[in-house]
């Protein structure tokens, strides 16, 4: 831990919020009018000295002001930070715009991505949770033509779900209806991998004529499943962060927007923030994803506490406004979550 006293947490406090606020390196005496510490600059550059001696700061030109690093930044985020309240009108701003989203799970994630992207102007970014981790409530089948067939889950969220799925057998409606019955009388509250796992275990329970049933169940699930190895996963304002001074060189910007089309790597980013409850942020490279080192991640899951749904944050600068920031992700996930837990819209 390092040796900081109230005077360095406050320069430091001092520089980090200068620094978000124009993007430009901070002086000496732009620290004793913002302080109150009563301080000369002198003074003041031999605290800032030690607060680079200790990797919190850096100079980026001779007889420049400094700035914090990333070191810095997360001791202003984890210690310093003074969170602001999200203003009424904000919070009336989301619940309208969630008013126009519908009930479809897509329209939802899509609508969320454009009120992160418009409140922060940043980047807005949404995944829902895999569908084999997701509780069930009900699932039907329904024979559309032969060898096809429309799955319907509910979660127990509420949330439906839809999708087409081939099968190699031709399955009559009164088999689908067996299977549905099946199912829901058995394995509600479980989540699909749970039901699949138990299948497997009755298969090996059960007489040879039930094994037919449950082969068909069984297959019927992967089908579902399968078709749903790509993630629920949504971007939007992705031009937002170009107005950064960070991303002027091209060859950033370049590297920056290959990496928002690398949806795989996004998955396995947000997939570590998933696993952790309340507000998480991750700076710079922390993030371990080539291309946004200079961007910082702010996430905060959304559905029950025993049972997440997704993740939603704001991709943004380094330089981002945190103490504004944190409560619109904030807000925005318990909204949703809110909104799930009542089936419709506020």
């Amino acid at each position: 831990m390092l040796p900081l006293t109230e005077r360095d947490k406050n320069i430091l406090r001092v520089i980090v919020k200068d620094y978000i606020n124009t993007g430009e390196p901070v002086g000496s005496r732009t620290v004793a009018k913002q302080s109150d510490l009563n301080l000369g600059p002198a003074s003041i550059r031999n605290v800032m000295a030690d607060l680079e001696e200790w990797g919190l700061l850096q100079q980026p030109h001779t007889s420049a002001g400094r700035i914090p690093t990333e070191q810095g930044l997360r001791l202003f985020v984890d210690l310093l930070l003074e969170r602001e309240e999200l203003a009424s009108e904000e919070q009336a701003m989301i619940m309208s715009a969630y008013q126009t989203c519908g009930a479809d799970m897509a329209q939802l994630m899509r609508g969320t991505c454009r009120i992160l992207s418009a409140l922060s102007h940043y980047t807005g970014i949404i995944m829902a949770a895999p569908l084999h981790e997701t509780l069930f409530n009900r699932i039907e089948f329904i024979r559309i033509k032969r060898n096809q067939v429309l799955i319907i889950f509910v979660a127990a969220s509420g949330l439906v779900q839809n999708r087409v799925v081939e099968m190699e057998e031709d399955l009559r409606q009164d088999e689908l209806d067996t299977i549905t019955n099946y199912l829901n009388s058995r394995l509600s509250g479980l989540t699909l991998r749970e039901v699949r796992e138990h299948i497997v275990e009755e298969m090996h329970q059960e007489k040879v004529a039930y094994d037919q049933l449950l082969q068909k169940a069984l297959q019927l699930e992967g089908g579902a499943l399968e078709q749903r190895e790509e993630r629920d996963l949504f971007i939007e304002g992705q031009m937002n962060i170009l107005d950064e001074p960070t991303f002027a060189d091209v060859g950033r910007m370049k590297e920056l927007f290959k990496t928002f089309e690398e949806k795989s790597l996004l998955v396995k980013l947000l997939d570590r923030s998933m696993k952790s409850q309340g507000v998480q942020i991750l700076l710079g490279s922390e993030c371990g994803v080539a291309g946004i080192e200079g961007c910082s991640l702010i996430t905060a899951t959304y559905g029950h506490p025993d049972q997440f749904l997704g993740i939603l944050g704001v991709i943004g600068p380094l330089r981002m406004n945190y103490s504004r920031i944190i409560p619109v992700v904030d807000y925005t996930a318990k909204l949703l979550t809110d909104m799930l837990k009542s089936g419709e819209n506020p």
